[in-house]
């Protein structure tokens, strides 16, 4: 593997429809939405192998007080080698002048992001209003 990371906003929309459809997100659907998504992103911290995008996550913030991480995710075929945590460590650092760094989890990834510094808390509970 050649791995490498990258401090990008641009991905080819065919590019980020194979990554977000590798992890079953709905929103892979729509990859010219996901595309504007990435450029309208703060930043965004993306793991390479080669040419092939492989993971990435995205920063959205008022650069003061708060960041919130929208996205997290990485190819199926290049999980469990530490490239999402590698990704986390790179916005935590980053961002690590902002106080309040948010992101919201599935239940069954809760522990991983516990296991990057984050912390669930169980009084509070994300709320959307979606069309996805």
């Amino acid at each position: 593997m050649a791995i490498s990371y990258s401090w990008t906003h641009n991905f080819s929309a065919d590019a980020l429809k194979t990554l977000f459809l590798s992890v079953d997100w709905e929103s892979g659907n729509y990859p010219e939405k996901v595309q504007q998504a990435m450029l309208n992103s703060h930043r965004v911290y993306s793991v390479w192998n080669g040419n092939e995008l492989v993971g990435l996550i995205n920063s959205m913030t008022d650069t003061v007080l708060t960041v919130y991480f929208q996205y997290l995710l990485v190819h199926p075929d290049y999980q469990g080698h530490g490239l999402g945590k590698n990704l986390i460590k790179g916005m935590l650092e980053e961002y690590k002048d902002i106080p309040r760094k948010i992101l919201i989890s599935v239940e069954t990834k809760v522990g991983f992001y516990e296991n990057c510094g984050f912390t669930h808390h169980m009084d509070k509970a994300p709320m959307f209003v979606s069309t996805l």
